[in-house]
């Protein structure tokens, strides 16, 4: 049978019987009438006052933060075994949330196939009983059972995509960005004033100009304090006012060598050999 996509929601989560007389289990919902309407009361009439119920816990699928999936199994598959029929494998018999005055009938069983919902492909969506003559469209007969007749719908699952985990940009990455959205409210970035007037038309985003750039564009140039003077004038740092400027000339005079030594060490000549 070529099922088509899943129905409205997620694949059920698990299936179980809970008394009638009782709040069903936290996460499960009973099954209390059938398709025709009359009450879905199992066990009922043999030595017990209230039955019991099927009950099914609806999956909620989803992903988390990092992405992982939060429903960890669903219900891929339904059989009714008699009682010495073999569990099949990768199968487990349903819950029973009972008392012990309560049982639940051996003759005939249900079972469930549970998969985890990371590698299932289709799955059970929906579970409804009814008389053993009628007939549910779009539903897969499973069997009979306590005189009512299982059905199942079943569907493709749609995985739940995992979400990317966001990037953390740290407020140094975000003050080196060229756009300015990305500077926070009321705060100015930490970049020179040549950044804020690079414009498109600029020879920056020329392919042949990209080396034209150095390392110290944008960075002030700031004098230390201990050279500023209180005079802007040629002589305004005080600490340069002794400082005595040559000319070539005068450093030639002053280093003047003229390697008078070298040079007559350099004319004497090697001792004869006898």
């Amino acid at each position: 049978m070529d099922l088509g996509p899943g129905p409205d929601g997620s694949p059920i989560a698990g299936l179980g019987w809970a008394l009638a007389s009782a709040v069903p289990p936290r996460g499960y919902s009973a099954i209390t009438s059938t398709v025709e309407g009359t009450p879905a009361n199992f066990g009922k009439g043999f030595a017990q006052k209230s039955g019991y119920f099927l009950c099914l816990s609806p999956g909620e699928a989803g992903t988390g933060n990092g992405g992982e999936t939060l429903q960890e199994n669903v219900v891929t598959d339904i059989q009714i075994l008699n009682e010495k029929t073999p569990l099949p494998m990768g199968f487990t018999y349903i819950s029973e949330f009972l008392d012990a005055k309560a049982s639940v009938s051996k003759k005939k069983r249900v079972c469930m196939k549970l998969v985890p919902l990371g590698v299932a492909d289709t799955a059970v969506f929906d579970v409804r009983l009814s008389g053993k003559s009628k007939v549910v469209p779009g539903y897969i007969r499973v069997g009979e059972i306590g005189g009512f007749a299982v059905w199942c719908k079943k569907g493709k699952v749609c995985k739940p995509k995992p979400l990317p985990k966001p990037r953390s940009i740290s407020l140094e990455m975000r003050g080196l960005s060229l756009d300015k959205s990305s500077d926070s409210p009321g705060k100015h970035s930490t970049l020179s004033s040549r950044q804020g007037t690079i414009r498109r038309s600029d020879s920056i985003y020329e392919a042949s100009s990209l080396y034209g750039i150095s390392a110290m564009d944008g960075v002030p140039f700031t004098l230390h304090p201990k050279f500023e003077g209180r005079d802007n004038g040629p002589m305004g740092f005080s600490s340069f006012a002794d400082l005595t400027i040559k000319s070539l000339a005068d450093i030639e005079e002053e280093y003047n060598y003229g390697f008078v030594v070298e040079r007559t060490a350099a004319a004497r000549l090697p001792p004869s050999v006898c």
